[in-house]
């Protein structure tokens, strides 16, 4: 770090299952070789968040947590060249390397150094001194963020960056679940269960692909509205009989394609179990390691059907933020629609406990 610091408050996450601080930390005030410096305008409050908080995802602490958000920024160090002070960004938390094994295949998502950053001190608390880690490399729950140049992506144009934030993740996560992951097709069926940011997005996405008809499932009634003005044409409430409903509503058949966005070992094997012979199952949900998920052999062959991990939709932030933005400026993709709360950066600590009571969509602190 230099010797010239910067002050902005931020939400640390002072050790793993402990509550969020929102106290001042230090930032340099001048970028490093690489750099960038952002000042945020908006952060979506993601589930991801919020495994971090509770050790479900590992993440060296104290950290300052937040990967889902978009800015302006300050001012760039030596070497960067694709933004300029005054510009509109959003975060890409999960940089590719362009050169590790994955890379080289073309799944940029599943990037062998994509988290390499967040490993690496970027600021200093204020009150104690203490080195402080970026949570999923951009620490976006903050008033400003200190970067690599690779975690900033040019804002769309006519895009307010107070929606341009849920592109970092929540969008580019549940619309590449449905394209490039299970690669929905015209006319089949879609079942998306959870009715969060993600599975909202998810659930417009698979709008967009034509699916014929969209069935959403959440443990909550009162989501009914959100999951339909997103385009669902059906919902369920989640209950021990849920694959026995999906059926129902597909002439018996089941989904062509289920989208799990929950991360639970019940949820999963009922996506599976609610799909037709044959069909697929795109898990996008993180669950832990005691969420096991079991099968047995005759049923596998018996149903041929398809289950795959999804890490980041299978999206590369790159190509696909600016085809998301078309689809947001054609009116066929509604950001604002997934947010069902803003905040300031003090009610993070609430959103999460929403989150845990399976309450809302995306809540956003606008800064």
């Amino acid at each position: 770090m230099t010797a010239a610091t910067h002050t902005v408050r931020a939400a640390v996450l002072p050790a793993v299952g402990a509550p969020l601080e929102i106290t001042e930390i230090e930032l340099p005030e001048v970028p490093g070789p690489g750099q960038v410096r952002v000042r945020l305008s908006a952060a979506g409050v993601c589930h991801s968040d919020l495994s971090l908080s509770n050790g479900t995802m590992r993440v060296p602490v104290p950290a300052v947590l937040g990967h889902e958000g978009a800015g302006t920024v300050v001012s760039v160090g030596p070497g960067v060249t694709h933004v300029a002070p005054g510009d509109g960004v959003v975060l890409n938390w999960a940089p590719s390397c362009g050169s590790c094994h994955a890379c080289s295949l073309g799944e940029v998502w599943l990037c062998a150094n994509a988290l390499v950053g967040a490993g690496e001190v970027y600021a200093r608390r204020s009150s104690d001194g203490a080195e402080l880690y970026p949570g999923l490399n951009v620490a976006a729950f903050a008033e400003e963020t200190v970067v690599a140049g690779a975690c900033v992506l040019p804002a769309p144009d006519g895009i307010p960056l107070t929606d341009a934030a849920l592109l970092g993740c929540a969008v580019l996560t549940g619309y590449g679940a449905v394209h490039y992951s299970a690669r929905v097709r015209t006319g089949e069926t879609v079942a998306v269960f959870g009715v969060g940011g993600v599975g909202l997005a998810a659930i417009q996405a698979a709008r967009i692909a034509g699916a014929s008809t969209i069935v959403a499932v959440d443990v909550s009634p009162e989501k009914e509205s959100l999951a339909r003005a997103a385009g669902a044409t059906e919902y369920v409430v989640a209950s021990d009989t849920t694959a026995r409903e999906i059926r129902g509503l597909t002439g018996k058949q089941g989904v062509d394609v289920a989208v799990e966005c929950v991360g639970r070992a019940v949820t999963i094997r009922t996506a599976w179990e609610s799909t037709r012979r044959g069909g697929r199952t795109t898990v996008v949900g993180i669950g832990g390691k005691d969420q096991q998920v079991t099968f047995n052999a005759l049923e596998l062959f018996h149903w041929g059907r398809t289950l795959s991990g999804c890490v980041y939709g299978n999206s590369d932030p790159a190509r696909d933020l600016p085809l998301l933005a078309d689809h947001v400026r054609a009116g066929r993709l509604d950001l604002g629609s997934l947010v069902t709360e803003r905040i300031a950066l003090d009610g993070i600590p609430s959103a999460f406990e929403n989150m845990l009571a399976g309450k809302g969509g995306r809540a956003v602190v606008v800064f």
